[in-house]
């Protein structure tokens, strides 16, 4: 029976243990990084209140697919879909949906952790009192030397692939476990403690307000989509992570009340980080639509001017790396656990040769800032004319590979495994709420993705 399948790996001790897993895996640069600026530049209260509509009909749907899928396999993505594609008499094309998310996953890494590395770069200068009483001017001119020197961004991306291969190394119970049990409580104290600050930051108010305040005259189409799009990438869906978690969560745990606990826990880091970054870019007169810079550019000026603000902003970048490492995790998984399943290698040496690899793959992110930035290779496509290696990477994961994926999950969920096999594995009985989950996962989330992969790709 599929039922009495055991991973190799071991499991997680608990369905708590799970949820933390899964809502570390979906915690990331993605909450505290984009979350607060495309909030910042789409209205703020009424794009929230979008987005958390989203999450209902978009996200908690399809990871509970995935998490079902997972859970029935019991293998790594690939070879969870192979097994699941046989018993259900479905095409053996479908272990490409496996292929595509360690694939996904692993670009992903190579560039999300030259990104992290940034992080842990600006946890000591943030501690060594750099920003303080800095310009806009002075702030940029950090960052810039930061990226231009290839050596400066090699060495902190070699350390945060370091403190990824040594968690995955140590397996399933002893490493994975272990980081998210110590990970993400310490993450939400490090977040409460950034709110405590914005609290006495003389705008908290104001940044409420902004937050939670909806001014639907400020919804556009486009700021729907991004809502839409957002709510799907920031559970990780789509690149095998939430697959190989759920392979690894006991039988006796209830897929619907985790993935709406992992699911409500991430979008609740995502507000208390913009509770905790839009009073502090107010106190200080700055612009919270900003984008991207937000973070990096923007963030350090506030804290180079505030009491306190070394120490605190210390805190807000060692809160970004924990919250990247325990999505780096997430991300080498699938592949580490394919290796050991079809090649026969230990889990060390698995995690060594997939992190070496995603090393590698990460000099070119590397590099695409500073001596190859002016190497566009698809540059002969107007749309792409001024895309570096990394640009490009970033687009064909986020817009195409994730989406794709999220949007077959579900279609396979959905259409191709029997009834009785979800009824079976989802154990929540053949009632209200099952039909309710089959109804939205087999025709209101396909079109939602769809729509979001339209999108992404400039066809809508």
């Amino acid at each position: 029976m599929p039922t009495e399948r055991k991973s190799i790996h071991g499991q997680w001790s608990s369905r708590f243990v799970f949820i933390l897993a899964a809502t570390g895996s979906a915690v990331g640069l993605g909450n505290i990084w984009k979350f607060p600026y495309i909030a910042g530049e789409n209205g703020g209260g009424a794009f929230v209140l979008v987005y958390l509509l989203c999450i209902a009909v978009i996200g908690i749907p399809i990871m509970m697919a995935e998490v079902l899928i997972g859970r029935r396999g019991r293998q790594s993505p690939i070879n969870t879909m192979r097994t699941l594609a046989y018993e259900e008499n479905a095409s053996r094309h479908w272990r490409l949906l496996g292929w595509a998310g360690v694939v996904g996953g692993f670009l992903i890494l190579s560039y999300y952790s030259v990104i992290a590395g940034w992080a842990l770069a600006y946890v000591f200068r943030a501690g060594s009192g750099l920003f303080t009483g800095l310009t806009a001017d002075g702030v940029q001119s950090i960052f810039s030397n930061l990226v231009n020197e290839p050596e400066r961004l090699l060495a902190w991306h070699t350390i945060f692939m370091v403190m990824t291969m040594v968690v995955v190394a140590r397996g399933v119970q002893s490493g994975l476990e272990t980081a998210v049990r110590l990970l993400m409580p310490a993450l939400f104290v490090l977040l409460l403690l950034l709110v405590g600050y914005a609290w006495n930051s003389g705008s908290f108010h104001q940044g409420l307000d902004f937050l939670f305040q909806p001014d639907f005259s400020k919804i556009t189409a486009n700021g729907v989509l991004i809502a839409m799009g957002h709510a799907f990438f920031t559970l990780s869906l789509g690149m095998g992570a939430i697959m190989v978690y759920g392979s690894y969560l006991p039988d006796n745990a209830s897929i619907a009340k985790t993935a709406i606990a992992v699911s409500v826990m991430d979008t609740l880091v995502a507000l208390l980080a913009g509770m905790a970054i839009f009073p502090i870019v107010f106190a200080n007169g700055l612009e919270p639509a900003v984008g991207p810079g937000l973070i990096f550019q923007t963030l350090p000026i506030a804290f180079g001017h505030m009491d306190g603000g070394a120490f605190f902003g210390m805190l807000f970048f060692i809160l970004l790396v924990f919250a990247a490492w325990t999505s780096a995790i997430s991300l080498i998984e699938p592949a580490v656990a394919w290796m050991v399943e079809n090649l026969g290698m230990t889990r060390i040496f698995a995690a060594v040769l997939a992190g070496l690899i995603t090393w590698l793959a990460g000099l070119l992110t590397v590099f695409s800032f500073n001596i190859w930035s002016e190497v566009k290779p698809l540059s002969l496509i107007p749309v792409f004319a001024e895309s570096t290696i990394f640009d490009l990477l970033d687009y064909l994961t986020a817009n195409i590979m994730l989406p794709l994926g999220g949007l077959l999950i579900a279609v396979f969920a959905a259409w191709k495994m029997k009834r009785e096999s979800s009824v079976d594995e989802l154990a929540m009985g053949d009632g209200f709420f099952y039909w309710l989950w089959r109804f939205l996962v087999r025709y209101i989330t396909p079109v939602a993705v769809a729509i979001v992969f339209l999108n992404a790709i400039g066809i809508i």
